[in-house]
């Protein structure tokens, strides 16, 4: 991760946010449509910057079909690989959200219990206070808590990686950015607590609770979030980068942690935002509170924040629920709508070049509403 990077560009999600059985398969023709169009927005994508770019789209039916342009490898020229692992980022916090949801179906844990019941002592100091802050507040940014992200300095953290106390603790070295739930404020270290939480509550790595409770029950073989030290990214996979181009395929992602070290593909994601929407991962009480939003001021009108998720307009009207993840090296938007069409891209740069923003933006948007 470069130095404020997740802060910068998951602020971006203003205008990404993505924020968000057999079936008879549809005719060839209306396929094309959609596929033609997606396709000349990841053309777009590449003009304006990317080495190369992926989507992944699903139909309501459970048909996907992709579409990729440019490079996997900016040295070999290797085409973007299908069906490409990548490094999800921030789309982590939906997944921890939902752990956190389901052990509020528990009994485990109250949404509006501060956070200082649960982990004694944590979130102290500078005007921060744990006894002040919610459960809710964490997961919905609105603790007013500072992000750890923006102090991080990638040439120091990217071989090294981190406890989850010590991306806390610098993010309680500063004062809090207002006081808890009034405002809006996107911070990593808001789900570097969560994490710390599903620990606490259950005894488990946050890692094994995410595989237990959504990767395994909804068959998704290639998401996980890996352990300090591991490093690699499995194949398939693009390469990387950073503008340069400097490749950062490879990095310790225990910086990130349950804030975005999350590894998956566009077919999981797709599955995994589906299986939520539509009921299929919380209680309907727990599912109700995840999308009780707050107006996010990310910079695209009508865009709100939920317990971990986002709810975006489209263009082509209503509304899609989802995440944005930004790490050195990939930038992917997720998101599905309720009974409806699933949609992920991604491309292996970041930080993007200033076009390609909008550009992701427009691809995700395409994505939903081409016919």
């Amino acid at each position: 991760m470069r130095k404020t990077l997740p802060g910068r560009k998951i602020i971006a999600i203003g205008s990404l946010i993505a924020l968000l059985g057999t079936a008879t398969a549809a005719p060839a023709l209306a396929v094309a449509k959609p596929h033609d169009e997606v396709d000349k927005a990841l053309k777009t994508l590449v003009q304006d910057g990317v080495p190369g770019a992926q989507a992944t789209v699903t139909s309501a039916s459970g048909r996907t079909w992709s579409a990729r342009e440019g490079v996997g490898n900016v040295e070999t020229r290797t085409p973007f690989p299908h069906g490409s692992k990548f490094r999800a980022a921030s789309v982590t916090k939906t997944f921890v959200a939902v752990v956190v949801l389901q052990l509020v179906a528990e009994g485990k844990v109250g949404l509006d219990t501060p956070i200082d019941r649960y982990l004694p002592g944590l979130v102290r100091g500078n005007g921060n206070d744990g006894t002040e802050i919610t459960v809710r507040q964490l997961l919905q940014h609105t603790s007013g808590l500072y992000d750890y992200v923006r102090d991080l300095d990638i040439d120091e953290w990217r071989h090294r990686g981190a406890e989850p106390e010590e991306l806390v603790a610098i993010g309680l070295a500063h004062l809090p950015l207002f006081a808890p739930g009034t405002s809006w404020s996107y911070s990593n270290t808001n789900y570097i607590i969560a994490g710390m939480l599903i620990e606490k509550l259950t005894g488990r790595p946050v890692t094994a609770e995410i595989r237990n409770r959504i990767t395994a029950p909804l068959g998704l073989r290639d998401t996980y979030l890996p352990v300090r030290g591991d490093e690699r990214l499995p194949s398939p996979h693009a390469r990387g980068y950073a503008p340069g181009p400097v490749d950062f395929t490879g990095f310790d992602p225990s910086a990130a942690g349950a804030s975005g070290g999350l590894i998956s593909t566009g077919e999981d994601l797709n599955r995994f935002y589906g299986a939520l929407v539509d009921g299929h991962l919380l209680p309907r009480a727990q599912q109700a509170e995840m999308r009780r939003t707050v107006p996010a001021p990310v910079g695209l009108p009508g865009a709100e924040y939920g317990l971990g998720i986002a709810s975006v307009p489209l263009s082509c009207g209503g509304r899609f629920w989802g995440h944005g993840g930004n790490i050195v090296g990939f930038a992917n938007l997720s998101g599905a709508v309720p009974h409806g069409r699933r949609v992920n891209v991604v491309v292996n740069q970041d930080p993007l070049p200033d076009k390609a923003s909008d550009d992701l933006a427009a691809a995700v948007d395409i994505g939903f509403c081409a016919r």
